[in-house]
């Protein structure tokens, strides 16, 4: 499994020979999916420059396009996921993660189970133009302190089957997880729709390493995925990403290694 971090080329420019296999983009931050595309041109360029590949984005939309509530507006949805996915396919971006917590957090009063029935909506809206950009979208399950919608991997799970395209899978952030207080479990009962995976420590959300997180367990669970390829670090860095991302990168493989033992 490639081991990489959340970065864009100018942080890792400085790194000569970095320890880690990929990057994961921010999509508002490189797509610019609302911009014209003479503005999204030399983020391209310094994208297909890097060092090392950028297999995926995650943030894929922001907080005031709404897929829950009153005010949802395909319209718009579909024109932001033409742009993004269109340039996302130009430079070999091929995973978009659906996070957004404030695109989908349900407003106060508000069904449960309208606003879960309108997040496979726009799922539903996005897999077609996904499918013929070649991307695949991975739902992710957000801990319960950030999001009120979509909280477990068995949440996710059902989003993606209700969905049923097979541009549409799953994300496993063990992060999320352990902030939850989940087992590991549900990442084998659903392996299958697993395509990519997200990890940090609980405290902090600190780099792996810091606080001494064993991820083992869910790094077991999560070997059943046999499409997950990417594990990206999402972190918040203690001492800056320059750093400390070598011997976070290095507990990672650590771990992973023993995970495989096991």
């Amino acid at each position: 499994m490639l081991v990489g971090i959340c970065a864009t080329p100018a942080e890792i420019a400085g790194l000569p020979d970095p320890p880690f296999d990929f990057i994961e983009a921010h999509v508002q931050h490189l797509l610019l999916p609302e911009q014209p595309d003479a503005a999204f041109a030399p983020h391209a360029a310094a994208t297909l420059d890097c060092h090392r590949p950028t297999p995926a984005a995650n943030c894929f939309l922001p907080a005031d396009l709404k897929v829950t509530g009153p005010n949802v507006d395909h319209t718009r949805l579909a024109r932001y996921t033409e742009t993004a996915f269109r340039r996302a396919a130009s430079i070999g971006l091929r995973t978009i993660v659906f996070g957004s917590a404030m695109a989908r957090m349900m407003p106060e009063g508000w069904s449960g189970a309208r606003g879960f029935e309108q997040y496979v909506e726009a799922l539903t809206l996005v897999a077609p133009i996904a499918q013929r950009h070649g991307i695949l979208v991975v739902v992710e399950a957000l801990n319960r302190g950030e999001c009120n919608l979509v909280n477990t991997i068995d949440e996710g799970a059902e989003a993606v089957r209700r969905c049923g395209h097979p541009s549409v899978q799953l994300l496993v952030d063990v992060f999320h997880m352990l902030r939850n207080g989940e087992s590991p479990d549900p990442i084998g009962r659903h392996a299958a729709l697993v395509t990519h995976a997200h990890l940090a420590e609980n405290e902090g959300r600190t780099e792996p390493g810091f606080h001494g997180d064993d991820f083992r367990p869910f790094l077991r669970e999560l070997r059943r995925a046999k499409r997950c390829k990417h594990l990206t670090i999402e972190c918040n860095w203690t001492a800056g990403m320059t750093a400390g991302v070598a011997a976070a990168v290095a507990e990672v493989r650590r771990q992973l290694a023993d995970a495989a033992l096991a």
